[in-house]
């Protein structure tokens, strides 16, 4: 008796100094939950992750997507290819052009039946940023023809059920382009008439526009069932919430994952349905595996861009993102008693229907103006103590678990995803003194883990001597390894005509300009290695199949990749069908630094090799010199390449690289 008066009158002095905070259902619920993504996309973000071996892939896979481990991400969002690029990459169509099929190219498919297999109720969006030419047969835009692009869009939905059993639940119009509300409702019908009325439409993924246009026209509001935004800084507006559909942030964050990112991210998961009322947030990107000096490199929820080591990180949004996904799930509900901190911070309380309570709680402080597009308000955050009063359904409750990060900007010695012990809960209350920069997860699950794997390869350089014949009898996947396309599409091919040394090759594929998301460059070309190369020797063996007008290149120094991809300097040595040669500084081949007969011609296999030592290049056709000191004054270093000079179809084989020899 004497210690129950003894603990009620320390748990009367804590709440005397803290500011109050009532968790309550009584007045009703608020939104349902509908998940935590990331996105694999816009573009080619994943590109080198399926290029590490077993174990480290399935290892990183699980800190992505297994249930109660990691991340635990309730949602995959990919790109559907359309052939140009899209950031950081190109990824390909299933249709590369109207009477060409092929659901089994890229990398989507696969990473989609991962997490399947990890979490059988994770959902799936699907969402073009590009498409191949043939959509908009020469003109810049896909809703020209309406029809064509709903079946396109459909035929990828239906081939990923009948090729890869998965099941698409969502699908958005066009990344972050003007929206159409005709060829919505075009979309809508042709779902529909293909008995695929679960699959729902997200719009326009951009900014609020769209929710205007909605109230105003009916079938249009009843053609799309979740309006989802861009980066809306955690904020809505009155005509969106007037809709009465489901609000989301179908692509948020955008940050470098370190302490900045973190604490961008863990107040991005909080705020943005205690702001703005949006039910589901989805990173971009779900995992920083791109070469890290294309685009907006290291902005995913993890870091492995290594596949040749096996090197990875597992970065501490991961763990920001566990403290909401492992204890509460779609299909919970948010209470109506959520909100912002007295002295800076939010938390916001969600609830199974079943009695289970979880309160997720952050105190993030950093200037968060780099953070995002656009960046986050600035709020005063201040050390605070705080109590919490368990009301109606949760009354009951004596204890509650406690999970706690730390995130340290001065020291980087983050505390990250620790349990604590429990916290018990006197006469329906209880209360926590919160520095800043914390997340604490409140709940009464007994669920939770902060999963691990053994540390992997430390981390090393692409290697120095480097080759690859192309040689595959069945690719797993239609890329080869380490080559990220940066406009065109480059894949595994079989020469059915040539049974002798280049049977098997890799073929650059697409022979129209797509309608494209970003500038493509005129040409295409694939990258590959390291970005700090400064003098290497590549070589490759190459056949021009355009007559007259085609042409090839080898490269080394490319400085640029990604958006940025039509300014890529370096050394490019072209050889054409018509019996020349050149060589530039600049990928338009504009800044010439030599030229001259070369004899070659369409048809013809030859084989190039590309010196670049100091300031002097040097160039060798079927291994003999054909030019020699080429003065190469910028850029200093950067990535190999090869790629062809116009959208046509060339072949590569017998690809080499020896690099700082």
């Amino acid at each position: 008796m004497l210690a129950h008066s003894l603990l009620f009158v320390i748990s009367f002095i804590l709440k005397s100094s803290a500011e109050f905070y009532v968790i309550d259902d009584r007045i009703g619920l608020g939104r349902e939950f509908d998940g935590i993504g990331g996105l694999s996309g816009g573009g080619a973000t994943s590109r080198l992750l399926v290029n590490y071996e077993e174990p480290y892939r399935g290892q990183i896979l699980d800190f992505l997507f297994k249930p109660s481990f990691g991340a635990s991400l309730h949602i995959l969002k990919v790109e559907i290819g359309g052939d140009a690029q899209t950031t950081d990459g190109t990824e390909p169509s299933h249709m590369h052009s109207e009477d060409d099929v092929n659901f089994f190219r890229g990398y989507e498919w696969w990473l989609m039946k991962e997490a399947k297999k990890r979490n059988p109720d994770i959902k799936l969006i699907g969402l073009p940023w590009a498409f191949p030419g043939w959509i908009g047969q020469g003109m810049q835009w896909p809703y020209f023809f309406p029809k064509r692009t709903a079946k396109y869009v459909v035929s990828w939905i239906i081939g990923a059920k009948q090729h890869h059993n998965l099941h698409i639940d969502y699908v958005g119009i066009w990344n972050e382009k003007s929206f159409d509300a005709t060829y919505i409702k075009i979309l809508r019908n042709t779902l529909d008439q293909n008995n695929l009325t679960d699959v729902g439409i997200i719009a326009a993924d951009g900014d609020w526009n769209i929710a205007t246009f909605m109230a105003q026209d009916p079938y249009l509001n009843d053609a799309v069932e979740v309006i989802g935004v861009h980066y809306p800084g955690t904020n809505t507006v009155k005509d969106a919430l007037w809709t009465q559909k489901k609000l989301w942030s179908s692509e948020d964050y955008s940050t470098f994952n370190n302490e900045i990112g973190a604490g961008c991210w863990a107040r991005i998961l909080n705020q943005n349905y205690v702001n703005g009322r949006m039910t589901s947030t989805i990173s971009w990107n779900l995992i920083a595996s791109y070469y890290e000096d294309l685009s907006f490199g290291g902005d995913g929820l993890m870091t492995a861009e290594e596949p040749w080591s096996g090197h990875y990180v597992v970065d501490s949004p991961i763990w920001i993102t566990a403290h909401t996904t492992q204890f509460a799930q779609p299909g919970w509900f948010y209470l109506q008693t959520v909100g912002n901190l007295t002295h800076g911070g939010s938390y916001v309380a969600l609830t199974d229907l079943k009695g289970n309570l979880t309160i997720v709680i952050e105190t993030m402080t950093h200037d968060h103006s780099e953070c995002i597009r656009p960046p986050l308000p600035q709020f005063n955050v201040s050390a605070q103590k705080v109590t919490f009063q368990l009301k109606a359904s949760f009354a009951h409750l004596t204890e509650l678990q406690v999970w706690y990060s730390k995130l340290d900007f001065e020291t980087k010695k983050d505390i990250l995803f620790r349990k604590k012990s429990p916290i018990k809960v006197y006469d329906g209350s209880f209360t926590l003194k919160l520095d800043v920069d914390e997340v604490y997860t409140i709940t009464s699950l007994t669920t939770g883990e902060k999963g691990f794997y053994p540390d992997p390869p430390e981390s090393c350089s692409f290697p120095k001597n480097y080759s690859d014949d192309f040689t595959v009898e069945n690719p797993p996947f239609s890329e080869a390894p380490y080559f990220a396309d940066q406009t065109g599409v480059f894949e595994y091919f079989r020469n059915l005509t040539d049974t002798g040394p280049h049977a098997f090759t890799l073929r650059q594929v697409i022979t129209e300009r797509p309608v494209t998301w970003a500038r493509d460059a005129d040409q295409t070309i694939s990258i590959i290695g390291d970005y700090s190369w400064k003098d290497l020797t590549v070589s490759c063996d190459v056949l021009i199949e355009t007559p007259n007008t085609g042409g090839v290149f080898l490269a080394a120094r490319i400085d640029q990749g990604g958006e940025s991809i039509r300014k890529a300097k370096g050394v490019f040595y072209w050889l054409y069908a018509n019996g020349t040669y050149k060589v530039s500084n600049d990928i338009g081949g504009q800044r010439v630094l030599a030229e001259g007969l070369s004899g070659t011609r369409a048809g013809v296999w030859y084989s190039l090799t590309l010196s670049v030592k100091g300031d002097f290049a040097f160039g060798e056709l079927n291994g003999y010199p054909l030019w020699k000191y080429a003065v190469v004054l910028e850029p200093k270093k950067g990535w190999a390449a090869l790629g062809t000079l116009s959208f046509e179809y060339a072949q590569f084989d017998n690809f080499k690289i020896l690099a700082d020899l």
